[in-house]
């Protein structure tokens, strides 16, 4: 089959604040290849992400995503690796090019495999999907009292994993960081998971991030994630040399393969965490699984957003049954609730799965997105270049292929 349209849908909440939450806006992908169809989502701007995909070239290595993907062949996973190639070559000097071919890329995994009735882990060779420990991904409070009471609901809630990040955390006094740490472990109890999200709040200043150290090794913090800009392999390399019990995560801001490989390589994370949907898919964050099990280190999904996303994160270490954490949004936005009429839920032993269902085994729900939805107009020289598909027309199509 061919590729024959790639269809971009921009939702967002009424007011997007200052807030550092990504779920309150996305950007859904909708590939159509004959009869079948598959969605994904890309996790970046929207409005850049849709511009990548039909901006006129400036020249034969800047061209538009689009250029390297309508009228390909789709035939199996081959032919995605081959397009993924065709992005990367014609798209050289396009930055956001990474970003608008994950969500394609994800959506052509999804339509292939409702296409063949097969979930896309088992189209990556893994023969089960197993269960991994969801850590609920949170802010940390305004003040420790507030960090800990979060940590206790969400204990309440059944989960003995909880990341807090962001806030004020490394801006400040690090005192105040160490009571937010103590606070936090005291609300999780002793046997609780308490992971740490620096945000990049450090840049590539390692000794800035090891003045935290003493204090993340007394909470007993499983990790450190993102102390540093993605591409810091030297400080990262620096703090992982004095971390102690505390491992160095990141990952989620690399958008190649050889960024995120890099960082096991040479910033010696002990974790990385790859989202799908910025690194160029479900096939590229598999490569980086892969490579994590060659060199001991662990494969975590980032997903900070909707069970769309969900699902696409873990399919590439679904069946790795040594790497058990993932990362579980709590506390999205009502759009990114709204994206799916499934959502993936803890099972009586506390852990998720990706699902064991066509492609992703997530259902879009277009009509249930209609508040959230934007519509956009791109226009050149008066000529319309992409415009907003419409969800009647959206729709007609799913109930006419259901039909089929």
């Amino acid at each position: 089959m061919n590729i024959d349209t790639v269809d971009f849908f921009y939702v967002s909440m009424p007011e997007v604040t200052l807030e550092a939450d990504g779920s309150q806006d996305a950007l859904l992908v909708r590939v159509r290849a004959g009869d079948h169809e598959g969605w994904g989502e890309c996790e970046a701007s929207p409005l850049t992400s849709i511009a990548a995909f039909v901006t006129p070239r400036s020249h034969g290595v800047c061209q538009p995503v689009a250029a390297s993907v309508i009228g390909e062949r789709l035939d199996g996973p081959v032919d995605i690796r081959r397009i993924a190639a065709l992005v990367e070559r014609n798209s050289m000097d396009l930055l956001q090019a990474a970003h608008t071919w994950s969500g394609i890329e994800i959506a052509l995994w999804d339509l292939l495999g409702r296409a063949r009735d097969e979930p896309v882990w088992r189209m990556l060779g893994y023969d089960s999907s197993r269960g991994k420990v969801p850590y609920a991904s949170l802010l940390f409070g305004a003040d420790p009292d507030a960090t800990r009471v979060r940590a206790r609901d969400q204990v309440a809630r059944g989960f003995r994993a909880v990341k807090f990040g962001w806030g004020s955390f490394g801006t400040g006094d690090p005192r105040i960081d160490g009571d937010h740490l103590v606070a936090a472990r005291e609300g999780l109890g002793d046997d609780g998971i308490l992971l740490v999200d620096a945000g990049q709040i450090w840049g590539d200043d390692a000794e800035r991030a090891s003045r935290r150290l003493a204090a993340l090794q007394q909470a007993r913090a499983t990790w450190l994630e993102e102390p540093f800009v993605p591409h810091a392999f030297a400080a990262y390399a620096e703090l992982a040399g004095q971390s102690g019990t505390v491992g160095i995560a990141g990952g989620e801001g690399a958008h190649t393969v050889h960024m995120a490989t890099n960082l096991i390589d040479y910033g010696h994370v002990r974790f990385i965490q790859i989202d799908a949907a910025r690194i160029g898919g479900i096939g590229p964050a598999w490569d980086v699984a892969q490579h994590a099990v060659a060199k001991g280190v662990t494969f975590v999904n980032h997903t900070f957003t909707s069970h769309l996303a969900l699902s696409a994160s873990l399919q590439p270490f679904a069946g790795l049954a040594d790497h058990r954490i993932a990362e579980f949004p709590v506390e999205p936005k009502a759009v990114a609730l709204a994206i799916s009429t499934d959502h993936l839920r803890p099972d009586r032993n506390g852990e998720i799965h990706a699902p064991d269902a066509p492609g992703l085994g997530v259902d879009v729900d277009l009509v249930g997105l209609t508040p959230y939805l934007r519509e956009v107009e791109i226009l050149i020289d008066g000529e319309q270049t992409f415009r907003s598909p419409t969800v009647a027309a959206a729709a007609h199509k799913v109930k006419a292929t259901a039909k089929a």
